[in-house]
Order: C-alpha cells, then sequence, then structure tokens
C-alpha cells in the first residue's frame, strides 16, 4: 500500500504511532493546508514521510500513491472520498463515513464502479476481543438487554458553552456526541445483533447540535441503549446481560482492552486476546491485506455493515430533529 494520509489532526499523530508496525505500508505523503505547514513538515521528519503537499489533486495524480486515508473533519469525508474514488486511488475513511446514509451508498457504488477499495476506519470491529466476544456470547444465553455508555466530558464543551462553535459541536460539520463517540457503540452493536427493527433518539440539545443524548434500539426480543455524552462524564462501560451471564467491557467500545464473561454463579474470566496495544493496528493490518488481495468480496461484506450503521445514524438524528451538513 503506497499510502497518502489526508489531514494533520490528533486522529494523525494517534495514527503515526502506531502504522510503523504494520508491514505492507509505505508512507508517500501527508497532505494538508498551509497553515498546517509546519506541523506536517515535523510528522514528515518524524515517521520518514516522503513528501508533504498542500494540492489534494497533486496526491490524486500521483502514481507513487495507490491509497488515501482520509482523517479530516467529518463534512469532508464525503467529497474527499468521491474525488478520490473518482481517480481510481482506494479509500480508507475516518469514522463516520459520511453526515447520512445517501452519501454512503453513493460511495459505495462509485467504489465498485471504478474497482477500488472503500474502507471505513472504525476500531472496534476488527479487534480480536471483538470476536472474542462474539464467541463468548454463547456463554450468557439468550441476549436480553445491552448498554453501552461512553461518557466523555468534551475539552471543547467550555468553549462552546462561551459561544465558539469548534468543529465537534458544529451542526454544519457534523459534530455532536452521536456522530463522534456514539457511532463506536453503534457500530458495536450492530455488529452483533444486525438490523434494529425500531430506532430512537433522546438527545440533549445545544445550538442545533446533541451534546448527549441516549440511542434507543429495539430488536423485538433484545433492547439496547447506546449513551454518549460530550458534556458530562460518568464510568465508560459496555454490559451485555443475557439468561445466563453478562459480559462486561470497562472502557470504551472503541478500544476493549479486556471484557469479563459472568455466570450466574458469579464465577468470572476475564478475557484479553488483542495483539497490539494500539486500537488502530489490527484495522490496519486487515485494510493492507484487503487492498494487496483486492478482495471485493471482505470490502462489500465491512461496507454492508457500514451502511445499516448510517441506516440508524440516519433514523436516530431524524427522531431528535438535528440536520447535519
Amino acid at each position: 500500500m503506497k499510502l497518502a494520509i489526508i489531514g494533520a489532526g490528533m486522529i494523525v499523530n494517534d495514527f503515526l504511532t502506531m502504522i510503523g508496525d504494520v508491514p505492507g505500508i509505505q508512507l508517500e505523503a501527508i497532505v494538508g493546508t498551509e497553515r498546517s505547514m509546519d506541523k506536517m513538515k515535523s510528522l514528515k521528519r518524524k515517521y520518514g514521510i516522503h513528501q508533504v503537499l498542500t494540492n489534494y489533486e497533486d496526491c490524486l495524480e500521483s502514481t507513487d500513491i495507490d491509497t488515501v486515508y482520509i482523517a479530516l473533519p467529518n463534512h469532508l469525508h464525503f467529497s474527499f472520498a468521491k474525488q478520490a474514488i473518482l481517480n481510481k486511488k482506494n479509500v480508507i475513511c475516518e469514522k463516520p463515513f459520511t453526515l447520512n446514509l445517501y452519501e454512503m451508498k453513493e460511495l459505495k457504488e462509485l467504489a465498485l464502479t471504478n474497482k477500488v477499495m472503500l474502507l471505513e476506519a472504525i476500531t472496534n470491529q476488527y479487534l480480536t476481543n471483538y470476536r472474542k466476544i462474539k464467541e463468548s456470547i454463547k456463554d450468557i444465553g439468550t441476549i436480553k438487554l445491552i448498554e453501552c455508555n461512553y461518557s466523555q466530558y468534551s475539552s471543547r464543551y467550555d468553549a462552546f458553552k462561551n459561544g465558539e462553535v469548534l468543529p465537534a459541536f458544529n451542526p454544519k460539520m457534523g459534530g455532536g456526541a452521536l456522530m463522534d463517540i456514539n457511532i463506536y457503540n453503534i457500530h458495536f452493536v450492530m455488529g452483533l445483533l444486525g438490523e434494529p427493527k425500531e430506532v430512537s433518539y433522546l438527545a440533549n440539545i445545544e445550538k442545533g447540535i446533541d451534546t448527549s443524548g441516549i440511542l434507543s434500539l429495539d430488536y423485538g426480543d433484545k433492547k439496547v441503549v447506546c449513551i454518549g455524552a460530550k458534556d458530562s462524564t460518568a464510568p465508560i462501560r459496555t454490559i451485555i446481560q443475557g439468561d445466563k451471564g453478562a459480559i462486561i467491557i470497562e472502557g470504551p467500545t472503541s478500544i476493549i482492552e479486556r471484557f469479563t464473561v459472568i455466570d450466574h454463579q458469579n464465577k468470572s474470566e476475564v478475557i484479553d486476546s488483542n495483539v497490539h496495544t494500539h486500537r488502530m493496528y489490527e484495522e490496519f493490518i486487515e485494510f493492507e491485506r484487503i487492498i494487496r488481495e483486492s478482495d471485493f468480496e471482505a470490502m462489500t461484506q465491512h461496507l454492508d455493515h457500514s451502511e445499516l450503521v448510517m441506516s440508524v445514524v440516519d433514523k436516530g438524528l431524524e427522531s431528535a430533529g438535528i440536520t447535519l451538513g
């Protein structure tokens, strides 16, 4: 994979600490604005990136680059991904894929038409611990309830309350608690249970954006709540309750450092099978393989999952009366 990194924000800095451990990936370029030039030059030196670019078209025209990793604010995902696909580049796009289902489906169709890879960077779907949770569900019997709580007071919330609207709380830029952190919970649940029968989102809304909220997913015989908050803090925890036991995950569903399986006799087993300390390692190991092998079947399976997630996001935002973009 000959990779160009699009963006120079916090997620890129985090990504670069890990990517050297993934074989088969060459860091060909980092692309950003003139304002980020000093930062990009520093990252180039530190991580051995071949070149710094400030023109996205130059990146897309380069034969030295076959894949772009889009790590930009949410509202830019669609346009940057579409432009890359039309230039026959593979695309790895940070979560949330797009601002709505319509945009996501258009990207999917374009990728298939242009025979390039399109993948959403959503960590939990690729973690070994997540696969182990799927295997362990049989030990807790029939699932009855799932509660996911990812609540983390945002460092930008005080500024937001004082009138400074940064991207994290800007509806035009696809901000808000659902799209930022609760999206991990949605991916987590839907990877286990698939599409729900009913979706509703009870949100705390300030200046047109959800600063926190409770997403309710009704599966008929199973009930799920996904809580995400950027305006308050609580223990970050997920509990899957079955009629023979429970699975408890301490910490966010984006990482799943470990989990505990408990039966009715309070016998417990702690499981940690992740193969790397960095949450993004396993997804990029798989992305490299999918792109190298042109594995359209695996890509399509992941896109089908992402499409269902975006469908739930659309329904949740609509139920809360929130408009993004």
